[in-house]
């Protein structure tokens, strides 16, 4: 992500009670010409103290903390300061990286990997990682979380287009007979958080499966499967090249594999190579999709940074599938479905909640 040379840096607090964490992350973030470090914290009342004071633009946060722990911590920036925090974690374990997207719930933007230092082989992904997300977050809108108000997604009453209840209401009849088979969902930057949001209010028993493409980074899918899975009460799992996808549940894409479905409902996962420089790709899903199910099938493009799935949910629609797009208000980055609704891809424009209406209106 590119900065005007004459833009000032990005003011960034770290927060990590390691002092090797520490030093390596102000030195990745302060390699950067655009970025700059201007203070650390080592436990949750200092970073507390240190974002009332030094009002950074985004926040970096460990999680295990002595005394207030990243959770908490993030909760009480979002009440007193509110400031962009993104949630840098070293586990790969999936029971750990579930817990960790408890922080999306407290208010964070993101979570993403922490670089195991320059000697590791994969330190440089990481690295480039980090910066690009501490960049793109330092763009996004601040939204104030009121003390015990439970999770907040950014705000959102409206769409683009039209109103959420007018768009919802006006959907033809002829197109509301739940007669849908297939829906397919595209995320990437602030989509976990939207996706627990949409899958929480889908109906039991829905009559169609769920296929994902979450761009999230390596080693975090597992984990975040298990944390859809607990926090929805909806069947998710992580796909597996063969599986015959089944009603009412949601199959997300691994680690590094394509995911596309066949006529027959049958997920084929490929390494064939990425695509918007990303494999997974929602563009993937989305042409298998318009393929396979054509008018049986939905398409569902929701927040996040570049155009993967935007041309593809235009062959969608133009195969007769019913194609839905997060509105602007309620996206952390408006780039996919931005690039969607230039297109003509959108039939509709709708906020999360109205997205999950609509998938229980056209699904049986």
């Amino acid at each position: 992500m590119s900065r005007s040379p004459s833009s000032p840096p990005i003011r960034i607090l770290v927060v990590d009670d390691s002092a090797a964490s520490r030093e390596l992350l102000m030195g990745v973030l302060n390699g950067h010409p655009g970025l700059d470090v201007v203070g650390t914290a080592v436990d949750g009342e200092t970073a507390l103290r240190q974002a009332q004071r030094l009002q950074p633009d985004v926040i970096t946060m460990d999680i295990h903390m002595p005394g207030i722990d990243g959770f908490a911590t993030t909760r009480l920036i979002m009440e007193r300061c509110p400031t962009r925090v993104v949630m840098v974690t070293a586990t790969s374990f999936p029971s750990e990286v579930a817990a960790s997207f408890h922080a999306l719930e407290c208010g964070a933007l993101t979570v993403i990997g922490k670089p195991l230092g320059p000697g590791h082989p994969q330190f440089a992904a990481a690295a480039d990682e980090l910066v690009r997300t501490v960049m793109l977050m330092a763009e996004v809108h601040v939204v104030k979380r009121w003390p015990s108000a439970g999770r907040t997604l950014p705000p959102a009453a409206v769409t683009t287009a039209t109103s959420t209840a007018a768009s919802t209401a006006a959907l033809p009849a002829a197109q509301a007979d739940r007669g849908a088979r297939l829906i397919a969902i595209g995320a990437s930057t602030g989509g976990p958080i939207v996706l627990q949001d949409i899958l929480s209010r889908l109906r039991p028993g829905l009559g169609a499966p769920v296929l994902i493409v979450q761009h999230i980074s390596t080693g975090f899918t597992a984990g975040f499967v298990q944390w859809l899975a607990q926090t929805t009460g909806f069947n998710v799992r992580q796909a597996a090249h063969g599986d015959i996808v089944q009603p009412a549940v949601a199959y997300v894409a691994p680690d590094g594999k394509h995911m596309a479905i066949q006529a027959g409902g049958r997920i084929v996962l490929s390494e064939e190579p990425p695509e918007y420089g990303l494999r997974p790709s929602v563009a993937s899903l989305f042409r298998s999709a318009a393929a396979a199910y054509g008018p049986r099938a939905i398409g569902v493009l929701l927040t996040g940074m570049g155009s993967d799935g935007a041309l593809e949910l235009k062959a969608m629609r133009e195969a007769g599938a019913l194609t839905l797009v997060q509105d602007a208000e309620s996206a952390v980055i408006y780039g996919m479905p931005g690039q969607a609704v230039k297109l003509g891809a959108a039939s509709h424009v709708l906020a999360p909640e109205a997205i999950a209406a609509t998938l229980n209106r056209w699904v049986p």
